[in-house]
């Protein structure tokens, strides 16, 4: 476990500084002020991914990371005013651009594994891609003229 906890740690820690790096250059957030904010959210994580090990109940890391955060976050939460505040530092996208970069070394990783899932996968996944993008555009075009935005 303490090895596990190790490799969550170092990984964290490289999409952390990655991201504040994003953060830096893609919005202007100093990386002092935004690494208590990104502190939080490696230590949410890391808690999420131990409780996932630790609890014998098949539920994913991820709804362990989001239901601490929801809490850590609630207004009746002691200290939830400065989590929030230095969350609000990091900016969203300049979270997915490392954790998107890790995702297609992965992939790129086990060629073989993507290759013996065949053709007819990678025609399913544009489709939801591409259903996806237009249900999306054609809701945003729908509240946004129904709201006289556009």
């Amino acid at each position: 476990m303490l090895k596990n906890i190790q490799e969550w740690l170092l990984l964290l820690i490289i999409f952390g500084v990655t991201s504040l790096l994003g953060n830096w250059i893609g919005y202007d957030i100093m990386p002092l002020a935004a690494a208590p904010g990104m502190l939080v959210l490696v230590l949410v994580c890391l808690a999420g991914f131990i409780l996932h090990r630790l609890i014998p109940i098949e539920f994913p890391s991820v709804a362990y990371i989001a239901i601490i955060g929801v809490l850590i976050s609630m207004p009746w939460m002691p200290g939830s005013d400065y989590i929030v505040a230095w969350t609000n530092e990091v900016q969203l996208l300049a979270l997915t651009t490392p954790i998107l970069a890790y995702a297609g070394i992965a992939i790129g990783r086990s060629w073989t594994d993507f290759v013996r899932l065949g053709w007819r996968t990678i025609v399913v996944a544009s489709l939801v891609l591409i259903g996806t993008f237009l249900g999306s555009a054609l809701i945003s075009e729908l509240i946004l003229s129904l709201q006289g935005i556009i």
